[in-house]
């Protein structure tokens, strides 16, 4: 039997080229974001001056600490194949929760009591989920409207002072230049990284997220591992809470309002599939820092705020494009 070998050339150069866009595909998709950081940092550095000193730099750093944390517990929830859209409301019960024990009983106690708090929520989320198998994002759809009416019960619709040395040095203090909020996320993504990528736990929220049937016929817990990812993330929220009220000595409830948005955006941003299996921490902090650019880069310029939720609209659709062509390859 005689072989063309224009044919068998043409077959070989064909799925060199399918390799080759598959190769470029992929790098986009887990670098993307870290070019358009560069770009855009270069750009502002040209357009701005102050935007590349110390000062700027470990400014965004440090508002977007709240938001990344969010992000980095996100990951996790993504990548085993749910969404958590009450991240917002636990961030607002936990953070009036944390303020609310600090006027009244202890500051000290304040500041642990609105992880642990979000942890519970969180924890509620995922037994909601598992239980009464509903989707995760109608269940937490739901579970982000009783959660805010909570932080309404609690406060009485009314703000909370909290005005203590005791209590500010979480959301104010510093440690050299860099404020301790900063180090406070620093620790907390490592660990998340750690979890994910060096963990049995964090092997089996990939598997979850890739196959539930097969994760179940090999033996994984599978409601325990999406129990986990929901408690993380509420435990994230509450961190992120206690470190918003530290930092303007206020208790509000409708602290957090879009947050969970800007979270979900941040981790697609930064690769993480939406229909999970596949994502990296470090990738969402880098599309919280993309978010944060962004929004820096538009103050600075005093740019109309419709072009900021323009471009960042834009990028957003062309993160999902990518997911969801891997998704069909």
């Amino acid at each position: 039997m005689s072989v063309n070998p224009i044919s068998s050339h043409s077959s070989a150069d064909k799925a060199a080229t399918g390799n080759r866009h598959f190769s470029a595909g992929a790098f986009l998709r887990d670098y993307g974001v870290l070019i358009i950081i560069v770009l855009l940092m270069f750009a502002l550095t040209l357009l701005s001056p102050s935007f590349l000193s110390l000062r700027n730099l470990l400014n965004i750093l440090n508002q977007s600490a709240p938001l990344a944390l969010m992000a980095s517990a996100l990951t996790l929830v993504i990548i085993a194949g749910g969404f958590d859209l009450s991240t917002g409301a636990i961030f607002g019960v936990a953070s009036v929760s944390a303020a609310w024990l600090a006027v009244t009983v202890d500051p000290y106690l304040g500041m642990v009591a609105g992880p642990l708090i979000g942890l519970v929520l969180g924890v509620v989320n995922g037994l909601v989920i598992t239980a009464f198998n509903v989707h995760s994002f109608l269940a937490t759809l739901a579970s982000s409207l009783v959660y805010r009416g909570i932080a309404v019960l609690i406060t009485g619709g009314a703000l909370i002072p909290v005005r203590m040395e005791e209590f500010a040095w979480l959301g104010r203090g510093r440690v050299g230049p860099v404020n301790i909020a900063v180090l406070v996320l620093f620790v907390f993504v490592i660990v998340m990284m750690v979890l994910l990528n060096r963990t049995t736990f964090g092997r089996r929220v990939i598997a979850v997220g890739g196959n539930e049937e097969a994760a179940i016929l090999s033996g994984v817990r599978t409601y325990l591992v999406k129990i986990a990812t929901f408690g993380l993330s509420g435990f994230a929220a509450g961190l992120a809470g206690i470190i918003a009220v530290s930092r303007i000595s206020m208790g509000q409830p409708q602290a957090g309002a879009g947050m969970e948005l800007e979270a979900i955006a941040a981790v697609i941003l930064g690769g993480t599939s939406i229909y999970g299996g596949a994502g990296a921490v470090w990738r969402s902090i880098a599309g919280v820092l993309l978010l944060a650019l962004i929004g820096n880069g538009f103050n600075i310029l005093n740019v109309n705020p419709f072009f900021k939720d323009l471009t960042t609209g834009l990028i957003i659709v062309v993160a999902v494009a990518l997911s969801a062509g891997k998704k069909r390859r």
